[in-house]
């Protein structure tokens, strides 16, 4: 017999698996952050910085008095490491294992950005394994091109070192990827047996159903080259040994667990608005957000200028169990202005000045997040300028309304 949810039940149970019912759930600072990396099985990693950094937004939205150098401190002490999840990210020390099998595939042949050269990457292990940990900026060649992608021949070598496993980053210097050898890296004791591919699956498979509720064999594999026929079959081997359960949302069929169906009859606190990372772990797969959510979301800083619809970095909003706006924002931190370039509400909002007047609350928040004193709205409608003046008025805080449509 196979369970059913309701649209409303399983939103709740996903949101609430993600941790995004109260910024206490992992509790505070390092303690609180290694315990949400583990939990979430991966935390993204991105370069831009047009408002907080990914793996930074993702994790001040789950930690209590979170700090940026709460990871570092905990890449330094050895509880997480820099691999590659479905992109590259921040995981937990104790799975190390099953980063194996990529780093093997790559080892063996994989190209994975780069085509090797095996006479750089001798010439990179050799300085490293004698000066010590370097920097790509140590090594003083040129990239070959100005091409967005292009990278100098030592930081190729550095990344396919880096991704064969050889090569760790023990820290980072300005957000610049300091690298060393495994050897020096890698902490006493940790297990790096080469999981089998149903061990693997299990693994993928244990992850989903702890930090997302309910998911899709499809969803289990996302990104995981050559592990779909595998994840379904294993995911279907643990519903008979009762280890899964089949549910269905509508039309759509998932796997859940009971202890996850157990949640839904506990009260859990319902989300508070939240201004979400593109990369957050709760919409980072699209198809997956608009099936359950009805979010048709996308980061349109890869699209071309003209075809953006909603700007070149837009945040998704959440409130309560639903996305309700998109909010395209840049933070300036040379003036301390937070700058809300366009702001976009769901059809489902319903209570406009009740939801603006939360969205103002949260957005002074994030803004001095991000190192900024004041908020400036640039295109937005004018029930959210009189809202907004109303309630973010503060020491110390300044809110402008510069544009009206």
């Amino acid at each position: 017999m196979t369970d059913s949810l309701s649209l409303a039940e399983a939103r709740a149970l996903v949101l609430d698996c993600q941790g995004l019912g109260s910024r206490s759930t992992f509790g505070s600072g390092s303690a609180g952050t290694k315990k949400a990396i583990e939990h979430l099985g991966y935390v993204q990693i991105d370069t831009l910085s047009v408002v907080a950094r990914a793996h930074i937004h993702t994790l001040w939205n789950r930690v209590a008095a979170f700090k940026a150098a709460d990871i570092d401190t905990l890449q330094q002490r050895g509880a997480i490491f820099e691999h590659w999840a479905h992109a590259l990210a921040f995981l937990p020390m104790r799975d190390y294992r099953f980063s194996l099998p990529l780093m093997q595939r790559i080892a063996s042949g994989e190209n994975h950005w780069y085509k090797k050269d095996p006479k750089q990457t001798r010439k990179v292990l050799q300085r490293i394994r004698e000066e010590g940990p370097l920097t790509a900026k140590d090594f003083t060649d040129k990239k070959s091109s100005d091409a967005m992608w292009a990278r100098s021949p030592s930081k190729r070598a550095l990344e396919t070192l880096f991704m064969e496993g050889e090569l760790m980053i023990p820290r980072r210097k300005n957000f610049h990827k300091v690298y060393d050898l495994r050897e020096r890296v890698l902490p006493e004791g940790v297990d790096a047996s080469m999981p089998s591919q149903d061990e693997l699956c299990r693994h993928l498979i244990a992850s989903n159903m702890r930090a997302h509720g309910l998911a899709l064999s499809s969803e289990m594999a996302y990104l995981r080259k050559g592990l779909g026929a595998r994840m379904s079959q294993t995911a279907a081997n643990m519903v008979e040994e009762g280890v899964l359960r089949r549910i269905r949302v509508g039309d759509q069929a998932y796997y859940c667990t009971t202890e996850n169906l157990n949640r839904l009859g506990q009260k859990q606190p319902s989300p508070k608005l939240r201004i979400l990372s593109p990369f957050d772990n709760a919409v980072i797969q699209r198809k997956r957000l608009a099936s359950l959510f009805d979010f048709d979301y996308q980061i349109e800083c890869y699209v071309p200028k003209a075809k953006r619809k909603y700007g070149y970095f837009c945040l998704p909003v959440m409130r309560g169990n639903r996305f309700v706006a998109r909010l395209d924002a840049k933070a300036d931190r040379k003036t301390g202005e937070f700058h809300v370039l366009n702001l976009y509400l769901e059809d489902s909002v319903n209570n406009r000045n009740t939801f603006l007047s939360a969205l103002c609350k949260e957005l002074k928040r994030f803004a001095q997040f991000d190192d900024c004193s004041k908020v400036k709205f640039h295109a937005i409608s004018r029930a959210a300028i009189v809202c907004c003046r109303v309630t973010t008025l503060g020491a110390g805080f300044g809110l402008q309304a510069k544009g009206v449509l």
